[in-house]
C-alpha cells in the first residue's frame, strides 16, 4: 500500500507531504488546482516520462518520494531482487526521483540508484494509473490474451510453461535451418575456392616460428665468408705473441714474484690467471665456429624461395604462420560442413517439423482451456456490468487463430507464436440489438468508465497491484450511474488501496478518506496544498460540490444526508 508521498518544487505544488490509508481515497478541488499533479507525481516515482516543465519555474529540481509498504510475497520483491537490489519484506519501500530543470531524472529505490526501466519495471508492480483517455493494456487487444490466460489460473498457465519449452525448441530448430539454408547458398559458391585454398596452404606444410628460424640461418649464409674470415682472424690474435702467449708470460713473471709480496701480487695474479682461462675457452670456441661454418648456395637458394612461399601465403591469409593456420582450420570447418550440408539440412527439417506437431498437440489444448475460460470471464464481466447499470451489455473474449478470418481462410498450417496459436479480442455490445464491436472503438467515455472499472474489479486480484487511481474515470456519467460506479470503488478497495479524482459528489460521498486539492496565491506564487478533511470539512466540501459557489444549509444538509447514507451501503 502506499503510506505516503512526498513532493517538492512539481509544478504549482512548493512542499506537500501526504499520508494515505487503506481503503478507498478521493481527492477533489476546484478545476485547476492540481489534482492531475498528484497523479504526475506518481506517474514520474513509478518511471513515468520526466519533462523539464514540470519543474516548479525559478527551481533547479524536483523531488518526489513514496513510501509503501508491502506484504511479503508480492511480486515487486522478485523484481528488486532480479535487477540486483538489496530489499527485504521487513521494511518499508521508498522510491524517490528527481528531476532537474534541463529535463533529466535520477531515481532511487531504497537508496540504491537504478536506472528508468528499473523503476518502470518496479512501478507496474506497485500501481496502474487508468484515466479516462489513456490507452491501458486492458484497451489494447495486443494484451487481451494475456489477460485471460491470467483469468485461466493455475491449469493453463502449468500447460503454457509446458507448451513455451517445447515453441523455443521448434524456434531454434527453424531458425539453425534458415540460417544453414540461407548462409549455405551463399558459401557453396565459395566451396571450389575453399578448396583451393586448402590444398595450397596443406602443400606448404608450415611449421610454426619456420619463417623466424629460416631468415636467422639465411643471414648466416649470406654472410658466411665474413663471418669465417673474422672468427679465425680473432682466433690467431689470441693464439698469436700478443695473445695468449704474453698473457701466459705475464702469469709467469708474477708467479715468480708473487712469494715476495704475496699481498700486493696475489689478487692480480688471480685476475690475470682467470682472464687467461677464459680467453682460452673464448678461442677454442671461436675455433669451433670458424670450422662449422660453412657456404652452401644451394640451402641459400632454397630458404629463398622457402621464405618467399610463406611471405605469398602471408599476403593472402594472414600476416604470420600461426594466423595462416588459423584461416586453415576455419575454411576445413566450412568445407566439411558444407560437404555434409544436404545431411544436415534433412535433419534439421525433421526436427522441425517433429517439433511443430508436438507443439501443435499443446497449442490445441491452450485454446480449449482459453475457450472455457472466455466463457466464464463473459459472464463474470455482464455480472460486474449489471451492477454498474449496463445490464443490458453482452461482453465477449472473441478467440480465433493468428491471422484471424484470413488465416482460416487459407489452407495452411496454423501459425505458432510463444502464446500459442490464438489471438484474443474483447468484444462489447452495450445496446440490445447492436452487433459486439472490439473494445477500445466504444465511443462513449461513460460507458468505457464503467467496463474498465469493472474490468479492474475481476482483475485486481490477478495482477496484484496495490494501488489502483482513476483519474476522472467518472466523466460522462450521473445520477444512478455515478452511484453505481462510486459503490464498485468502494468494493474494489476491500483488496486494494484505490484513489479517485473526482467531481461527482456521489462518489466522494462514498471514500473513505477524502482530500481537498486547494490553489492559492501567496507572495504572488501560486501553491498548491492537500488537506485530509475531517467530517466537517468533509461536509463543507461535498457541499460545495453540490451548490458550485454558494454553499448553503441546504446544500450542507444534503451532504451530510449523503454521507449518511454513503455509510449504511458501505455497510449493506
Amino acid at each position: 500500500m502506499l503510506r505516503e508521498l512526498s513532493i517538492r518544487n512539481l509544478a504549482v505544488i512548493e512542499d506537500v507531504t501526504v499520508s494515505f490509508h487503506d481503503g478507498f481515497h478521493v481527492l477533489t478541488g476546484e478545476t485547476g488546482a492540481g489534482k492531475s499533479i498528484l497523479i504526475d507525481a506518481l506517474s514520474l516515482v513509478v518511471g513515468g516520462r520526466g519533462q523539464a516543465e514540470l519543474v516548479r519555474h525559478g527551481c533547479d529540481r524536483s523531488e518526489i518520494e513514496a513510501v509503501f509498504d508491502m506484504p511479503f510475497n508480492h511480486p515487486v520483491w522478485e523484481v528488486l531482487a532480479r535487477n540486483g537490489l538489496t530489499a527485504s519484506p521487513e521494511e518499508l519501500l521508498v522510491i524517490r526521483r528527481e528531476l532537474n530543470a534541463q529535463g533529466k531524472s535520477v531515481s532511487r529505490i531504497n537508496g540504491q540508484t537504478v536506472n528508468l526501466s528499473m523503476l518502470r519495471e518496479a512501478g507496474e508492480c506497485l500501481v496502474n494509473i487508468h484515466g479516462q483517455h489513456e490507452h491501458q493494456s486492458l484497451l489494447r487487444a495486443d494484451k487481451h490474451l494475456d489477460w485471460l490466460d491470467a483469468y485461466a489460473g493455475e491449469p493453463l498457465g502449468e500447460r503454457k510453461k509446458a507448451y513455451a519449452s517445447l515453441y523455443k525448441q521448434y524456434e531454434s530448430a527453424k531458425s539453425a535451418l534458415r540460417e544453414l539454408e540461407e548462409t549455405s547458398k551463399r558459401q557453396l559458391q565459395m566451396l571450389d575456392l575453399y578448396r583451393f585454398q586448402l590444398e595450397e596452404i596443406a602443400a606448404a606444410q608450415l611449421q610454426t616460428g619456420e619463417d623466424e628460424s629460416l631468415a636467422e640461418e639465411k643471414r648466416k649464409l649470406t654472410y658466411a665468408e665474413r663471418l669465417r674470415g673474422n672468427a679465425a682472424e680473432a682466433y690467431d690474435l689470441l693464439y698469436g705473441p700478443q695473445g695468449l702467449d704474453a698473457i701466459g708470460k705475464a702469469v709467469s713473471r708474477l708467479e715468480d714474484i708473487c712469494s715476495f709480496d704475496k699481498g700486493a701480487i696475489g689478487p692480480m695474479l688471480e685476475q690475470l690467471q682467470s682472464a687467461f682461462y677464459q680467453a682460452e675457452d673464448a678461442a677454442f670456441s671461436l675455433r669451433d665456429y670458424r670450422d662449422n661454418i660453412e657456404s652452401d648456395p644451394e640451402r641459400l637458394a632454397w630458404i629463398d624461395d622457402r621464405l618467399n612461399t610463406i611471405h605469398h601465403l602471408k599476403r593472402k591469409y594472414g600476416e604470420s604462420i600461426e594466423e595462416i593456420l588459423v584461416y586453415y582450420n576455419k575454411i576445413k570447418t566450412e568445407c566439411d560442413w558444407l560437404e555434409n550440408r544436404d545431411e544436415r539440412l534433412q535433419q534439421l527439417r525433421e526436427e522441425e517439423q517433429r517439433l511443430y506437431q508436438e507443439a501443435l498437440v499443446l497449442a490445441y489444448e491452450l485454446t480449449a482451456l482459453r475457450k472455457h475460460a472466455s466463457s466464464r470471464l463473459s459472464s463474470a464481466v455482464e455480472s460486474e456490468l449489471q451492477q454498474l447499470q449496463m445490464g443490458g451489455t453482452l461482453f465477449r473474449v472473441a478467440i480465433g487463430p493468428i491471422g484471424g478470418e484470413h488465416a482460416e481462410q487459407e489452407n495452411t498450417e496454423p501459425k505458432l507464436t510463444i502464446n500459442g496459436m490464438d489471438e484474443a479480442a474483447f468484444l462489447l455490445a452495450p445496446n440490445p440489438g447492436e452487433p459486439l464491436k472490439p473494445l477500445a472503438k466504444i465511443a462513449s467515455g461513460g460507458e468505457m468508465s464503467r467496463i474498465m472499472l469493472a474490468l479492474k474489479s475481476i482483475f485486481a486480484a490477478i495482477d496484484q497491484i496495490p494501488v489502483l487511481i482513476f483519474d476522472e474515470v467518472d466523466t460522462g456519467v450521473s445520477g444512478r450511474a455515478a452511484q453505481s460506479i462510486a459503490e464498485k470503488m468502494s468494493h474494489l478497495s476491500s483488496g486494494c488501496q484505490v484513489f479517485s479524482i473526482t467531481h461527482l459528489p456521489q462518489v466522494a460521498c462514498m471514500a473513505d478518506h477524502h482530500y481537498e486539492i486547494r490553489k492559492s496565491v501567496i507572495e504572488s506564487r501560486t501553491r498548491t496544498s492537500v488537506t485530509e478533511l475531517s467530517l466537517t470539512g468533509r461536509i463543507e466540501e461535498l457541499a460545495r460540490m453540490l451548490g458550485g459557489v454558494e454553499v448553503t444549509e441546504k446544500t450542507r444538509h444534503h451532504a451530510q444526508e449523503m454521507l449518511d447514507l454513503a455509510v449504511q451501503r458501505k455497510g449493506a
